[in-house]
């Protein structure tokens, strides 16, 4: 009976030990911009919190199961009455109490940090861009820039990250969880999402909302690069890229899965997001005088 228990006890910590070795580590936790820091610090925080719970819970049970456990007793045993301890239950009901409110005060407080431009960056002009999905892609418009890319994104590195986000078609959700949280993108209102990357690499990005048959594939990659490097491949797509027409546009805009595609110009021209129904001059190469921000950008 022994040996059996041991094998049962060493066959559950040796697949234990092989699922845990091939997981790679959660994104959420593996934070690359100060939006997901402050996130994966509130998780640990949860997780920390919940594991002391847990933990001093699991006490109380084994010490009230060897303490109170049954034994033999006369047939005219009878148990004293006991009414209930006022300090019991105001440590019962109290600890939740104090729980709940710190971690609701901690939530609102980090809820005002990520909702607001990170303020390492504060004092710098945000890049804006325009993050629009359809079924099932990501479209890119980066109006100061003039160019529009499809199912990729590059941003430079330290400096904020304007996202203004809708949808062309069901309600989807824009998420890089190693930069932040997510947050919907609808078909008529536009969101706005503050985000920002500390230090060069590559991302995954996707809908993070259900939206139909393709939404498993509704992703898209995302590189972070130096300001410098930013500028030339900037520069690059103005020289190469194709003109993103009304007409292109258009079959973009259809149900399916595409690969990455660049443009010069975007479609905010002729197809302004909704609230907007101005025209957005589309960058130079020559001047970035020529460039005018969105009518809804925010003022830092």
């Amino acid at each position: 009976m022994k040996s059996r228990t041991k094998f049962i006890i060493f066959s559950l910590v040796f697949t234990i030990l092989t699922v845990l070795t091939g997981c790679e580590p959660l994104l959420v936790l593996d934070p690359k911009g100060p939006q997901a820091e402050r996130q994966a610090q509130d998780i640990l925080l949860s997780i920390g919190i919940m594991s002391a719970v847990v933990i001093v819970v699991f006490a109380m049970l084994i010490y009230i199961l060897i303490k109170y456990r049954a034994s033999k007793q006369s047939a005219d045993y009878e148990p004293p009455h006991i009414e209930g301890n006022p300090w019991v239950e105001a440590i019962c009901v109290g600890i939740p109490i104090l729980i709940v409110t710190y971690l609701s005060i901690v939530s609102v407080q980090s809820n005002y940090i990520v909702e607001s431009a990170p303020k390492e960056y504060e004092n710098q002009e945000p890049l804006v861009i325009y993050a629009s999905s359809s079924d099932w892609k990501w479209h890119f418009s980066y109006p100061e820039e003039g160019i529009e890319t499809v199912n990729y994104l590059n941003i430079p590195t330290h400096r904020p990250l304007e996202f203004k986000l809708y949808s062309y078609g069901p309600i989807t959700s824009f998420w890089i969880p190693q930069l932040g949280g997510q947050k919907y993108a609808m078909a008529d209102m536009l969101t706005t999402l503050h985000l920002a990357a500390d230090e060069p690499g590559e991302f995954m990005g996707r809908n993070a909302s259900f939206s139909g048959k393709g939404f498993a594939e509704n992703t898209f990659h995302v590189e972070a690069m130096s300001q410098i490097d930013f500028d030339e491949w900037v520069a690059e797509v103005r020289d190469r890229a194709d003109p993103l027409t009304e007409e292109k546009f258009m079959d973009l805009l259809e149900p399916g899965h595409l690969g990455r595609s660049t443009y010069t110009g975007t479609h905010l021209e002729f197809m302004p997001p909704p609230g907007e129904h101005s025209d957005h001059s589309q960058g130079s190469a020559e001047s970035d005088e020529d460039s005018h921000e969105p009518q809804d950008n925010s003022n830092h």
